[in-house]
């Protein structure tokens, strides 16, 4: 992926998620899979690292409890959205390197603008996940680590460009799933496709954005992007690492998951609740520190 480069914070959250599902399998064969989505419950965590860096200081901030795709969307979803809405065809549909079209349905779908992600989006009720947002969920509910499940990232862990040798996985594009969920159940949060989020990029915004659900400055130039992809070396695979691209660039190495608001103040004593009852006599995390601020 050709992008700016930018290093960025360390969130940390201590919730279990719930899954919240639509009745769908898990990925197998050429069968296409339905969207799960998993609800992660708000909570004060530490955004942020010390250094100088893009990603700096650490900080508290809050946020409100949401549901978050389980999978990156995939063809044969984006596919769906095509046919109802009369989209535009991604980038690379069709081009079996990329894994992208009807061929390769659980395939996450690449190819696409900011502008597409959030149109998707839109159509499926949902919206991008913010940058807190995301980061919070891909944490999958540890503190201080490089990566959703620990503190080291290996090639049996994710689907990532393997540095220092300069050479592909080999595998290319993967489908959705096919590596080991984080801590929250989700899959991918490293490697396979970085993903566009809500956020407007500004390298000062750690610094001067709000510590209450932050949605991101209000103007610039570029789209922040996270995750890293089968084509992105482990650095950018961090969960704590950010990237940006203007939001009408398409790329071989970029896809997308949704969120979804918790509707209203139930559900998110239902979410706490969850939380709660979670930890009594829990055991500590067996890669990392957690950090839990209901």
């Amino acid at each position: 992926m050709t992008a700016r480069k930018h290093r960025t914070a360390s969130l940390a959250l201590v919730v279990p998620a719930v899954i919240l599902s639509y009745g769908c399998a898990q990925p197998s064969g050429q069968q296409p899979i339905e969207q799960e989505m998993v609800l992660i419950p708000g909570g004060e965590f530490t955004m942020g690292k010390d250094g100088q860096d893009d990603d700096c200081p650490a900080h508290r901030v809050q946020l409100d409890p949401f549901y978050i795709d389980k999978y990156e969307v995939t063809n044969a979803q984006y596919m769906r959205f095509m046919r109802e809405t009369e989209a535009r065809v991604p980038e690379f549909w069709g081009m079996d390197e990329f894994r992208s079209g009807p061929d390769w349905p659980n395939h996450p779908v690449v190819g696409i603008s900011w502008k597409e992600a959030t149109q998707y989006a839109a159509w499926a009720g949902k919206r991008l996940p913010t940058e807190a947002e995301w980061e919070c969920a891909a944490r999958g509910g540890l503190a201080d680590v490089d990566f959703p499940n620990g503190p080291t990232l290996t090639p049996e862990g994710a689907n990532y460009w393997l540095w220092p040798k300069l050479q592909s996985s080999g595998k290319g594009l993967l489908a959705v799933g096919s590596y080991p969920p984080n801590g929250y159940g989700l899959h991918d949060m490293a490697g396979n496709v970085g993903e566009w989020v809500l956020d407007v990029y500004d390298p000062d915004y750690y610094r001067t954005g709000p510590t209450k659900s932050p949605t991101g400055p209000k103007k610039g130039k570029f789209r922040v992007i996270r995750g890293g992809g089968w084509h992105s070396g482990p650095t950018c695979t961090r969960v704590h690492f950010r990237n940006a691209l203007r939001g009408v660039w398409r790329d071989f190495n970029l896809g997308f998951r949704c969120v979804r608001d918790v509707p209203d103040a139930a559900s998110q004593e239902e979410a706490l609740s969850s939380h709660v009852a979670s930890q009594e006599g829990s055991a500590s995390h067996p890669a990392g520190r957690r950090d839990n601020v209901p």
